[in-house]
């Protein structure tokens, strides 16, 4: 089993998740963050301090699109282990559902 972002984490990027996880499987997007399915050890401590709650196990209905989407941009972002600021207008996305793909960006973020 693993742990996978979904879409609730677009535009809110918070990375309390990257400072807690103890294998350093996050990477970062411009707008996102998603986790290495690979690297994912399923310790769960990511997925509560998950302010808008984007982070589910691979085992809940309808993940299996979200652990897809997760490996293809955990193999082309850089990898992030240092929490740093979420976007300025991160409580404003918080909570808009079904914000993939009108607001995903494909660009990596700048990892550490």
């Amino acid at each position: 089993m693993t742990y996978v972002v979904t879409d609730a984490c677009i535009r809110c990027k918070y990375m309390d998740c990257v400072e807690v996880c103890p294998v350093d499987c996050f990477y970062e997007g411009e707008n996102m963050l998603v986790i290495s399915p690979s690297q994912c050890i399923d310790c769960g401590v990511c997925e509560p301090e998950c302010p808008p709650e984007a982070i589910h196990p691979d085992s809940d209905p309808g993940m299996e699109g979200w652990v897809k989407f997760n490996a293809e941009y955990a193999e082309k972002w850089p990898n992030i282990f240092m929490k740093k600021d979420p976007p300025t207008d991160a409580a404003e996305w918080d909570g808009v559902p079904d914000k993939y793909p009108a607001q995903f960006s494909e660009d990596p973020g700048e990892g550490d």
